[in-house]
């Protein structure tokens, strides 16, 4: 046969392949407007395209705001923007909790996750439901400032109105990309090219990576493009991206893509060799060091292999620590039952964000802990909105060595199931963010708790006498090193005192937006003299600190790192110098809308101390 033949063969499959990437996906990068033109014209037959607002925010992992209002909050997504086009710090927008790197470098900091995959960088995320289910076209990110945090944009195929739940809950990433750094904190509508996906959606979710940010993201709204009919791809060939024809699966490894994972975990049948060729000569432990820099779909797939290597990939050392938060949109209750042979040894798990909308259930959570909890140290539950008090029952009976629990934004957790928490009396770090832990469950936890090193309460709503809470830390406490009591509404002079002659270890502490806290009292100051460990303060949003109180954190705190005064009317320059003079390592400094630090301020003490992160935020 002539050699032309083949080729229009191997040609023919090339033209094939190309149409079935783009119809899969879009491009990654930014594409031109030539291409962005052609896409918008591929789709057949022509649909009205619907433009909708969010109609609700469902869910999200943290904000700036209180749970008691509407400033800085996630329900600020909902509806038409309220600042959009502006930019600059507005109390109308959504802000998440964190930006930058500077909660990784705290007292409280936490060591990641090993096979953590890099495609997966995450950090935070909310949920909107918009009124008509579509097929997207577009979406549209409104952000006033500091933009360039959404990394990830995904479509769900449950209504989130449905008066029937689906049997099967799919999620697609319509958008990827890792973070970037944005020039300027500038307002901006963010529009990537989306992919197209064969299923109608009103439920769109927005993930955040702020760690490039030199300063709070804020999100406006978030505006849905879509037709009600599926669009048909046309036949006509459009312009080819070379970067799109390399079949880049990142997003089946290791976003949600991981459709056959209960099949990569249950292995039916394997092949038989005579040989497994070098594999033979190397020792287990060398074979074992080399599986370990894989992901977890990684090792599945590569136990379907041969019996050595599924030997290998089952070994319950492999999975010492095993983070599924980054396939939360695919991890179901067969994926623990298929994992509970493998996690026997396990000492740190991560089930964040995963279960929700049914997909774990109490008894497959209960499970999987009955056989795989004795050995845990480490438990990151973070916004599993499928923990009840059931659960909590059988994470202190099933895990007597558990030393760090992670129970941040789970909402849905009953009052008085945090009782339990105090039978697990080697407890050394509690985050209880944005829970609904009452005031009994927390005292029954400091008395039984005494272990603890690092608590965080910020947020929790339901505590009535925080006064009270810190005469129990100060008591039982004496080993804590950091102290969450963001937004706490009524802890006084009195509770500081009693906190800071018994936690003297104090290295970080977060009193931010409690506005019971008044200078006048000497509370700052007495704070300053008492706890000279301190590394990280936030005093965010107290207008009372004064001069008196930097003065006393610069004689006395010279190992302060972190220091975030924002909103404050009484310090001036001159107290500003002396603590960056003594505090040699400081590296964080928030003067945004301190009234007494303008913008002249700010440059000169960025040429005398260089080495400090000056903030200063503004309003137009």
């Amino acid at each position: 046969m002539s050699p032309v033949f083949p080729m229009l063969t191997v040609l023919s499959m090339f033209y094939y392949m190309c149409l079935r990437r783009r119809a899969r996906t879009a491009s990654r990068g930014e594409m031109n407007s030539r291409r962005a033109i052609e896409s918008n014209t591929r789709a057949l037959p022509i649909n009205v395209e619907i433009v909708q607002y969010a109609k609700e925010v469902l869910d999200f992992s943290s904000h700036y705001g209180s749970e008691n209002s509407m400033s800085y909050t996630m329900w600020n997504l909902a509806g038409i923007p309220n600042v959009y086009p502006s930019s600059g710090d507005f109390t109308q927008t959504a802000v998440f909790r964190t930006y930058g790197t500077w909660w990784d470098h705290c007292p409280s900091a936490r060591l990641p996750f090993r096979r953590t995959p890099p495609t997966f960088c995450s950090q935070d995320y909310v949920e909107l439901a918009f009124e008509e289910p579509v097929y997207p076209t577009a979406v549209h990110i409104l952000e006033t400032y500091h933009p360039g945090a959404v990394v990830r944009i995904l479509a769900c195929s449950a209504n989130p109105y449905s008066q029937n739940p689906p049997a099967e809950v799919r999620w697609e990433i319509l958008w990827s990309e890792a973070p970037t750094k944005v020039n300027g904190p500038q307002a901006r509508q963010f529009t990537p090219c989306i992919k197209q996906i064969n299923f109608p959606t009103n439920l769109i979710r927005l993930e955040v990576n702020s760690s490039l940010l030199d300063y709070y993201t804020e999100l406006d709204a978030v505006v849905l493009h879509g037709v009600k009919e599926r669009p048909v791809l046309s036949l006509k060939t459009s312009m080819i991206d070379m970067n799109d024809i390399d079949e880049d699966e990142d997003e089946e490894k290791y976003g949600c893509g991981m459709d056959n994972v209960n099949k990569q975990f249950s292995i039916v049948a394997l092949r038989e060799w005579p040989t497994n060729g070098y594999f033979d000569k190397l020792p287990y432990e060398l074979i074992q060091l080399i599986l370990s820099h894989l992901t977890v779909p990684d090792l599945c797939r590569l136990a379907q292999t041969c019996k050595l290597l599924y030997q290998h990939c089952c070994d319950p050392l492999q999975y010492i620590h095993l983070s599924l938060q980054p396939y939360w949109a695919r991890i179901n209750d067969t994926s623990l039952e298929y994992l509970q042979s493998r996690c026997t040894l396990i000492q740190w798990l991560n089930l964040s964000w995963t279960g929700n909308r049914g997909a774990i259930s109490v008894s497959g959570f209960s499970r999987f802990l009955k056989v795989c909890g004795s050995e845990l140290v480490r438990l990151e539950l973070s916004c599993g909105h499928f923990l009840n008090e059931t659960c909590l029952e059988v994470i202190t009976e099933m895990c007597p060595n558990l030393q760090e629990l992670n129970l941040s934004s789970c909402d849905k957790i009953p009052p008085q199931a945090f009782n339990h928490i105090a039978k697990v009396g080697s407890l050394k770090r509690l985050i209880l963010y944005r829970t609904k832990v009452e005031q009994t469950a927390l005292l029954n936890i400091l008395n039984f708790c005494s272990e603890l090193q690092h608590l965080s309460l910020g947020s929790c709503v339901m505590i009535e006498d925080y006064d009270l809470i810190a005469s129990m830390m100060g008591a039982k406490c004496k080993k804590l090193r950091s102290l969450d009591l963001w937004r706490c509404k009524n802890i006084t002079e009195s509770g500081i005192a009693e906190l800071a002659s018994g936690c003297q270890l104090l290295e970080e502490l977060d009193l931010g937006w409690c506005p019971t806290l008044q200078s006048s009292t000497g509370c700052f100051t007495n704070l300053a003299r008492k706890l000279p460990n301190l590394q990280k303060l936030f005093l965010t949003a107290n207008r009372s600190v004064c001069d008196t109180d930097i003065e006393e954190l610069a004689a006395n705190c010279t190992r302060l790192r972190q220091l975030d005064i924002l909103g404050t009317r009484m310090v001036s320059p001159a107290s500003l110098r002396k603590l960056l003079e003594s505090c040699k390592d400081l590296s964080l400094l928030d003067v945004s809308f301190c009234s007494q630090i303008d913008n002249r301020v700010v440059l000169e003490l960025n040429a005398n101390f260089p080495h400090v992160f000056i903030k200063k935020s503004f309003t137009q």
